[in-house]
C-alpha cells in the first residue's frame, strides 16, 4: 500500500508480546539522548532520511543558553547517530556563507533531484517564527531560500512528490508565543518561493482540542496520502502533546478522507512525561520499507530527548477507517 522504495535495512522491532496497540514503542528508547552533542542541554523533535543506504539526519539542539540550532548527522543503522558538534552552515546560491541554521523542528524532504529542509526560524533575524527553507543535493553543503510565509507560522511540513504541477506544504499559523491556538493549512507553490492558493486542512477538536499541526513529511499511499500529525490539549497541567493519523484525498490532499478520533501515541513512559517540557510526543520523521509496509516514526519525548516507534502501514489503516470522526 505503500508508494515509494523498499528500505529493508530500516530500523524495525516486532510488537511486543501482548501489546495490541496500533503503535508500540522501541524497547530501547530514547535512542538519542539530551547530551548527545557536547553543547547540548538537548535534543529532540528531529528529522531522519535515507541516503545511499544509510542515513542522514537534522537534528534540534537547545544548547546551555537555551538558543536554538539544528545539526547535521549521520547513522549506518538510523539509531546510533554521529552528530557534528557545530551548527549547520548555511549558504546563499553565489556560495556567500549566510549564517547558522538558527530554529528548532527540523523536517527533510527528498523532492525531484534535492533534500528540502523546513524549519521554524525567526523572520528575517527577530521579526517573529515563520517557516525558514534550505535546499542541499549530497547533505555537504545547505542553501537557504527566502522564508516561505510571513510570521507567525510553525511546522513548515512538504509533500515529497509535486501534486497538480505544484509543491504543496502544511503549516499552522502562530503568534509569538506558545501559541494557545491553532488550525493546519495547505500552501500552494510553482517554485518554492512564492506561496498561495491556501487551504485549510484540520481544526483541533476531540484530544487535541488546542491545536494541531503536521508532523512527518506525508506517505504516499495508493489510496491517498497517510498523514502522522502532532495535536495539543490544554488541561489545567499544562499543555499535552499527543500523535494523531489522517488519510488525505490523493489529488486535492486538503481534503481529509478519515481522521483517526483516538491518538496513535500518547506521553505514557518516564522518558515522553519528564523533561525540559513535560507530556510530549512531537512526531518529525518517519521510515518506510514499502514491500514490508513496515514504518518507524521518529518523535521528541518531553522536549528533551529523541525516541522511536513502529507501525504497520496496513494495521494503521484500518486504525484510522475503523476509528474515523
Amino acid at each position: 500500500m505503500i508508494i515509494g522504495e523498499n528500505l529493508p535495512n530500516m530500523p524495525w522491532q516486532d510488537r511486543p508480546e501482548g501489546c495490541k496497540d496500533v503503535v508500540w514503542r522501541y524497547s530501547e528508547n530514547p535512542i538519542i539522548d539530551r547530551h548527545a552533542i557536547p553543547s547540548a542541554n538537548s535534543v529532540f523533535n528531529s528529522a531522519v532520511v535515507a541516503k545511499d543506504g544509510a542515513y542522514v539526519g537534522i537534528f534540534r539542539s537547545d544548547d546551555r543558553c537555551m538558543e536554538q540550532h539544528l545539526f547535521l548527522g549521520k547513522s549506518n543503522d538510523a539509531i546510533h547517530w554521529d552528530i557534528e558538534p557545530d551548527p549547520l552552515p548555511l549558504y546563499n546560491e553565489k556560495e556567500e556563507q549566510v549564517g547558522v541554521a538558527t530554529g528548532y523542528d527540523p523536517r527533510v524532504c527528498f523532492l525531484e533531484d534535492r533534500y528540502y529542509v523546513t524549519w521554524c526560524t525567526q523572520f528575517e533575524g527577530y521579526h517573529g517564527p515563520t517557516i525558514g527553507v534550505a535546499y542541499s543535493y549530497d547533505f555537504k553543503k545547505f542553501y537557504q531560500l527566502q522564508s516561505a510565509f510571513l510570521p507567525y507560522n510553525r511546522n513548515g511540513v512538504l509533500f515529497p512528490k509535486k501534486i497538480n504541477g505544484k509543491f504543496m506544504m502544511f503549516s499552522r499559523p502562530s503568534d509569538n508565543g506558545h501559541t494557545p491556538f491553532g488550525d493546519m493549512f495547505l500552501s500552494e507553490s510553482p517554485d518554492m518561493e512564492h506561496w498561495g492558493y491556501h487551504h485549510h486542512v484540520m481544526n483541533p477538536t476531540g484530544w487535541c482540542w488546542t491545536k494541531v499541526g503536521a508532523g512527518p513529511i506525508p506517505i504516499e499511499l495508493d489510496e491517498g496520502w497517510l498523514l502522522i500529525f502532532h495535536g495539543v490539549g490544554t488541561t489545567c497541567n499544562g499543555m499535552i502533546y499527543s500523535i494523531g493519523a489522517a488519510i488525505l484525498d490523493k489529488d486535492e490532499p486538503w481534503k481529509v478522507k478519515y481522521r483517526c478520533k483516538p491518538y496513535i501515541l500518547h506521553p505514557e513512559t518516564s522518558y515522553e512525561c519528564v523533561g525540559d517540557v513535560p507530556n510530549v510526543c512531537f512526531p518529525c520523521a518517519t521510515l518506510t520499507d514499502a514491500a514490508t509496509g513496515r514504518i518507524a516514526i521518529y518523535y521528541g519525548a518531553a522536549d528533551t530527548v529523541v525516541a522511536l516507534a513502529f507501525t504497520q502501514v496496513d494495521e494503521l489503516v484500518k486504525y484510522i477507517k475503523d476509528n474515523a470522526m
